[in-house]
């Protein structure tokens, strides 16, 4: 950095990528993706939740993923954290059960209480 300017723009630069990871008010799909999540389908999932949301044009969801979530026998998990609701865990998700999770509980609010796992 030679100037003040550069310093400026870099600060702007910074605070852009920040923005970009700040999910403010929005649903968040968590998708387990540790080894074993891999192993049971979890990219599968992963591809199928962000076809999903991406045919539906979805603005307000943020799809990310996480490791080990510590239920192995329940992978591939998925989790719906909607602001203001408790958090809902689904197990042994494939790629049909992820799409029908984005259309009942992400878009209508409607839980799919027989494929929820109780931690």
């Amino acid at each position: 950095m030679k100037s003040v300017e550069d310093l400026l723009k870099l600060k702007e630069e910074v605070q852009q990528s920040l923005a970009l990871r700040d999910e403010g008010e929005k649903i968040r799909v968590v998708v387990g993706m540790g080894t074993c999540g891999i192993a049971a389908g979890a990219r599968e999932v992963m591809s199928a939740v962000l076809d999903e949301v991406a045919k539906r044009r979805l603005t307000n969801v943020a799809v990310t993923q996480t490791g080990c979530i510590g239920l192995c026998a329940q992978e591939p998990l998925v989790d719906v954290l909607i602001p203001g609701k408790p958090r809902v865990t689904y197990g042994k998700v494939n790629a049909q059960k992820a799409r029908q999770i984005v259309a009942q509980h992400v878009v209508n609010g409607i839980v799919i209480r027989e494929w929820v796992v109780n931690k």
